[in-house]
């Protein structure tokens, strides 16, 4: 599956993608928020391989972000499918991405996730510490609905991203 942006493409991972995974989620610089990783690229291609089970289903779609000339920039997944909500995270750009690699690959999979998939909101957690992806999600209009002792969780509804959608409407 590709989704077409203004200056990025997100495509379905796929095996042959488990190098330059393995390579961004063991970049501790960019991953300190993340759950860590173990293992091998072996074990990623492994990984990848029951992935692309759940892809079929469409429980879980995990994304290469491209340039448009097929440079690798990063990585997005979104899952966690409740009745009418989606979860998106594990996401991770490189440090010499183009400074719209973020906005544009947010829209996309709030594109996405509203209106290829359906849902009305989404749901995700961050991190208390990482201060530059909470102000982010909240300048996109993303509200804190509860926190635990590590995570602030936030819900964002589609209406709200209708709003927010014209405002970075130059990016899509």
């Amino acid at each position: 599956m590709i989704i077409h942006g203004k200056n990025i493409v997100l495509k379905t991972v796929e095996v042959y993608d488990a190098e330059f995974i393995f390579t961004m989620r063991k970049n501790q610089d960019r991953t300190k928020y993340l759950s860590q990783i173990t293992g091998t690229v072996e074990s990623q291609k492994e990984w990848i391989s029951n992935y692309k089970q759940r892809e079929k289903d469409k429980k879980e779609f995990y994304f290469l972000i491209e340039s448009k000339g097929k440079e690798k920039l990063g990585l997005v997944r979104i899952y966690d499918f409740q009745e009418d909500s989606f979860s998106w995270g594990s996401w991770l750009i490189k440090e010499d991405a183009p400074k719209t690699t973020a906005i544009e690959s947010a829209l996309q999979i709030y594109e996405f996730g509203f209106y290829k998939l359906g849902f009305e909101k989404s749901h995700f957690d961050v991190r208390k510490e990482n201060d530059k992806v909470i102000a982010f999600h909240k300048r996109f209009g993303a509200k804190v609905v509860n926190e635990s002792e590590l995570d602030y969780f936030f819900t964002f509804e589609k209406s709200d991203y209708e709003i927010t959608k014209e405002k970075y409407k130059r990016y899509l």
